[in-house]
């Protein structure tokens, strides 16, 4: 019995000895099968010096079962010791011996292998049975050290018995890599140990957690990611705490450190020591930039003389015999005098002569060459040092009103009915209908397409406002009249839907105990439900706006008073009413809902507050810039607002960026009177007592770095002033790029 290569063998009883099959007849080799893993033979070298090479191979003895196909043992002389060997072995790890120990010729030598310690020499001392042996641990020994400092070794750290653990021999080339890889079934699951160098088979279960993690799973099976988080220390009191130790003294008892500190502070404050912050000035700071201009510098030393400014040159149309193409006709003539010479390309009409002495005079001949000399004479010859600016860099460079279409351009239908000032328009979410309030007393429900009016209300007093219910589902107007909001089911359109409209209303019933409000609402009688009246909201005072929430269960009003019940919110399904403030904040002008969030935009006279209704809070106070606001409107978008002010400005409001105007249009000559967006296209409209609407294009960017693109497109005309007023109110279309203006002479029109 011996160890060969670190492991223990048991001699076959029949083992061959076998002499050696090359031509050196140096002794002999006893193959002997080995009863545990790894190699099939192993090699017993016995006789005299000089070397026996044995390549494992079939073995002679019946006995010998080739019990591993991994590797080959070989016992080969040594080159750099004469008369010595070397032992070799290309056998799977942890059975794989690097370049044995050299065994000193003429002796007989264990040839051990040197990663594996236990056995005697010359046998095995801790056999037991039969087909058993003991493998030795080969685990890293050396702790936590960086595994490079082993590597111009031979060995990784020591056992117990304080011996080196050498490395396994790593000399395969690639022939034996395919080999390997061809015959091994486990080749895919083998990895290398970094920590010893053995390879390692993986079992299935670590094959699947492998396969997990690539995946980007969780490695725990049974771990569940979608599992609710239980929040255990929330912002609710807990019955029983997590502990009940009593409340210490120091947490009711002020701190003498801190009253030190305070009396120290009063104390400085009082002897003068401490003062506080002065209000920083806000006069503006002035720069000259020309102060300290250099003499000698070649632009000073020579001045740019300015030419004088000169005329256009005379064209074809100018000649007293023009070609016929440049000859107007009589088409062309009607055109160009109902132009406004603003807007005419020519400011002459082109005339044909027989000749030059038939030309007249020139009547305005003095005038013009007077203007000429007059310019001449105020032209500065020369020009001070200034700034090399291009003018028409300075001009913003914006796009043509003809790439920014659709928008409306001409007037299309004229709505013709009312007998006083048409004050207030709306109109129905589908579009199909509009509605108009008058100081005649009447409310006029028109079909827009037709311009037929289908419904006329009487109303017994001048309608102030009037609002249609955005929700689609459900047909109901709100309408100001004096004192009260009446509540108008107008019977137009689906049958089901305003017959739904009036089960929801009827279905209402009242609470046991009645509530206090401020304001009183009453059921119509039978003549009013004739006429498509529902509800009427009693109020104290005058009314002068309403509007609706985006759902279309809420409506807002305006009352014309200056306390605290200036604004009041109301609930059409439980018909309850509430006053959202305590104290007036001044003269409430109008109101209206966010179109996505829970704020509340009101406008007194020179500013638009902003408040959150969930928090009941302020949350933004917007300076307009102007002495009195007159209308509002906000974006779809709900990022931005348009303000509209007697003093015929404009102010756009993004919310965003500052409290104050983003810009300040001044398009109108005269007061603005409404102001509105698309719910769509990107226009805002506003209406003035110029008797002019004016649309422009309001693009608002998703880049938070883009500034809105704000742009005039078109000035619509068609209201004749009446009494000093023109246009009262605008309105776009809900889907189509119209607009709906209405005037005091009457009329409603309709720009497409």
């Amino acid at each position: 019995m011996a160890q060969i290569a670190g492991l223990e063998t048991r001699r076959c009883p029949k083992a061959a000895r076998i002499p050696h099959p090359g031509s050196w007849g140096l002794g002999q080799a006893v193959l002997c099968p080995w009863v545990g893993r790894g190699l099939r033979n192993l090699v017993k070298w016995t006789g005299r010096a000089g070397g026996t090479v044995l390549v494992a191979g079939r073995p002679p003895c019946p006995h010998v079962a080739p019990l591993s196909p991994h590797g080959t043992a070989v016992l080969v002389p040594c080159g750099a010791v004469p008369g010595s060997l070397e032992l070799h072995c290309s056998a799977p790890a942890p059975f794989r011996c690097c370049q044995g120990p050299v065994v000193t010729a003429g002796t007989w030598g264990q040839l051990r292998h040197p990663s594996l310690t236990g056995g005697t020499p010359g046998g095995c001392s801790r056999m037991g049975a039969p087909g058993r042996c003991h493998l030795a641990d080969i685990r890293n020994t050396v702790g936590n050290i960086p595994m490079e400092w082993y590597e111009d070794f031979p060995h990784i750290g020591y056992d117990l018995e304080g011996r080196k653990i050498y490395k396994p021999i790593r000399n395969k080339d690639e022939l034996d890599k395919f080999l390997e890889k061809m015959e091994n079934p486990d080749y895919w699951r083998t990895v290398q140990d970094k920590m010893t160098g053995a390879d390692i088979k993986l079992t299935d279960e670590q094959v699947e957690l492998v396969q997990r993690l690539q995946k980007g799973q969780f490695g725990d099976v049974h771990f569940d990611p979608y599992e609710p988080a239980v929040d255990f220390f929330s912002h609710e009191v807990m019955i029983h705490p997590v502990t009940n130790r009593p409340a210490d003294k120091r947490s009711f008892i002020p701190s003498l450190i801190e009253k030190e500190k305070v009396s120290k502070l009063v104390h400085a404050i009082k002897m003068g020591w401490i003062k506080p912050r002065k209000p920083k000035e806000d006069t503006p700071t002035y720069y000259d930039l020309w102060a300290h201009e250099d003499p000698n510098s070649i632009l000073g030393r020579h001045k740019m003389h300015v030419p004088a400014p000169k005329m256009k040159l005379p064209g074809h149309e100018e000649s007293y015999n023009p070609p016929p193409e440049y000859l107007l006709s009589e088409e062309e003539k009607l055109a160009w005098e109902q132009q406004e010479p603003a807007e005419r390309k020519l400011n002459f009409v082109p005339q044909q002569y027989r000749c030059l002495r038939a030309v007249p005079a020139y009547p305005r001949f003095i005038q013009e060459r007077f203007e000429r000399c007059l310019d001449l004479y105020l032209c500065p010859r020369q020009r001070k040092m200034r700034v090399n600016v291009d003018p028409e860099d300075l001009i913003p460079k914006l796009p043509k009103p003809r790439d920014l279409q659709p928008f409306p351009t001409t007037q299309a239908l004229v709505y013709r009915g009312h007998t006083s000032l048409v004050r207030c328009l709306s109109i129905s979410p589908s579009g199909q209908w509009l509605a108009s309030g008058s100081d005649d007393c009447t409310v006029r429900f028109w079909e827009v397409c037709t311009a037929r009016c289908m419904k006329t209300l009487p109303v017994g007093g001048v309608v102030k406002s009037i609002a249609w219910n955005p929700n689609p589902t459900v047909c109901l107007v709100a309408v100001c009249v004096e004192q009260s909001v009446l509540l108008v089911n107008p019977c137009l359109g689906d049958k089901l839907l305003y017959g739904a409209t009036d089960q929801v209303l009827e279905s209402y019933t009242p609470p046991e105990e009645e509530r206090v409000q401020p304001v009183q609402w009453r059921t119509a009688t039978v003549e009013e439900h004739s006429k498509g009246i529902r509800l009427a909201v009693q109020h104290s005072k005058a009314l002068k706006q309403v509007t609706w929430h985006g759902k279309g269960d809420y409506f807002a009003t305006v009352v014309s008073d200056n306390s605290s019940m200036q604004v009041l919110i109301h609930q059409t399904s439980k018909r309850w009413s509430q006053n959202p403030f305590r104290k007036s904040k001044g003269l409430v002008q109008c109101v209206l809902f966010h179109p996505i969030r829970p704020y509340f935009f009101v406008a007194t006279q020179r500013y638009v507050r902003v408040y959150n209704l969930l928090k009941q809070e302020l949350t933004k106070k917007l300076m307009a810039n102007c002495k009195w606001v007159s209308s509002m409107a906000i974006h779809p978008g709900g990022d931005n607002i348009i303000c509209g002010s007697y003093d015929s400005k404009l102010a756009w409001f993004d919310l965003d960026l500052s409290t104050r105007p983003y810009q300040l249009l001044r398009h109108h000559k005269k007061a603005l009177r409404s102001v509105a967006f698309h719910k769509h296209y990107p226009l805002f409209a506003s209406g003035s007592d110029d008797g002019t609407v004016i649309v422009c294009h309001g693009m608002v960017y998703n880049d938070l770095l883009q500034n809105p693109l704000l742009v005039p497109v078109k000035v619509l005309k068609g209201h004749a002033l009446t009494l000093d007023l023109g246009v009262l109110d605008v309105l776009f279309h809900p889907t189509q790029p119209w607009v709906f203006s209405s005037g005091a002479d009457g009329t409603v029109r309709l720009y497409t």
